[in-house]
């Protein structure tokens, strides 16, 4: 069975056109793992919403992409030399490449002219572009190639108003064309919008593919269950459980990236204090599982094997072979198996737990902690 996402279509498409309709200008993002509904369908959903551009994270996404968005691909990751891909699409018509050095761009003019390009101009971030001190040394440049705007990438907070400001008020003085921008809130994307005199765009990816939560949920199949009594070794690494429960088998593993995190920003102390607690936790052996399990978050057996995981349930649960179970995920880090159309199809998941679930008696092949404690 499946880690499966269930998709209320129809609520997912109506917040897409909700943010397009209020973001003239909007470049959607479609890029790594699709934010979880894989790149072919994001690029549906693009050309759906009618947008002129749609943005990639690396040149090898274009291909793709390609059979589901016919409009301009812009490319994300900056032009690199040593990158084949990358360099053969500085001679595709239908993409733009970002520049984030000034010896790539002489590259570019020398043996790519007239290629479309955007220059990244630096942030606070620290990531690419070019120093603004550098920004009047490109003048020339640009006008052996297709400019086709400056990009400015900032980070997730302080004054980025200001500081998107004052970078395309630098840009603009030397090279007027399109400032393409990110991680601006609407409000200061509106009020930038109206400063410039030159059109702007917005790259939007999380906010707009997964801004509606209430819209999806992810679950994973009960594959199988066991009883154990306290000291019994389970596992490939043939821990010992602390009590009496139950090892349950989920589906989903490392091959979804289930229990897969990136690294906390601990932006709050809180934030870094909760980070604290849950590495004490991982090294004891004991680490919570994205899994909801009679209605508890319940702890990983071991890490995840590569399509399933053993999840420990304790005393005498409500679960049963086949129920689908919720699972917590970051769909920027999780490959789903399938993805459903939840607005029409009942899943068991939907259930209560277990006062209202039908006797188990009835379901032969299914097997319950109720019966086999």
């Amino acid at each position: 069975m499946s880690l499966t996402l269930h998709l209320d279509t129809a609520a997912w498409r109506d917040h897409l056109s909700s943010v397009a309709s209020r973001t003239p200008g909007l470049v959607p993002v479609a890029k790594g793992n699709g934010y979880g509904f894989g790149l072919p369908r994001l690029a549906r959903e693009a050309t759906r919403l009618g947008v002129a551009t749609l943005a990639v994270g690396v040149a090898d996404e274009v291909a793709t992409v390609r059979d589901d968005w016919s409009g301009d691909i812009v490319v994300l990751t900056p032009w690199a030399s040593h990158d084949p891909v990358a360099t053969e699409l500085l001679d595709d018509p239908g993409v733009i490449s970002t520049v984030g050095r000034l010896d790539d761009l002489r590259t570019i003019v020398r043996e790519h002219p007239g290629a479309r390009v955007v220059v990244e101009v630096r942030t606070s971030m620290q990531r690419f572009g070019l120093e603004p001190a550098e920004l009047p040394r490109v003048a020339d440049l640009l006008r052996e190639l297709t400019f086709e705007g400056w990009t400015i990438h900032l980070p997730m907070v302080g004054p980025t108003l200001d500081e998107a400001r004052r970078l395309a008020t630098s840009a603009l003085a030397v090279a007027t064309g399109p400032v393409w921008l990110s991680h601006l809130s609407p409000r200061d994307y509106d009020t930038l919008n109206g400063e410039l005199g030159v059109e702007t765009r917005l790259r939007l990816g999380t906010k707009l593919w997964l801004g509606a939560p209430q819209t999806r949920r992810v679950t994973a199949t009960v594959l199988d269950l066991h009883p154990v009594s306290r000291g019994d070794k389970v596992g490939y690494w043939q821990h010992r459980v602390l009590t009496d429960g139950w090892v349950v088998v989920v589906s989903g593993g490392t091959a979804n990236g289930v229990a897969m995190t990136a690294p906390s920003a601990g932006a709050t102390l809180r934030q870094r204090a909760q980070a604290v607690i849950l590495g004490g936790v991982d090294a004891t052996g004991r680490a919570l599982s994205p899994y909801t399990l009679a209605g508890r978050k319940r702890f990983f057996v071991e890490p995840p094997h590569m399509q399933s995981s053993l999840v420990f349930l304790p005393g005498a649960g409500a679960v049963a072979i086949g129920d689908e179970v919720p699972v917590e995920t970051r769909l920027t880090t999780v490959m789903v198996d399938r993805i459903i159309d939840s607005s029409d199809r009942p899943d068991s998941s939907d259930r209560p737990d277990s006062s209202d679930r039908p006797d188990s008696s009835n379901r032969p092949d299914q097997q319950t902690p109720e019966e086999n404690r």
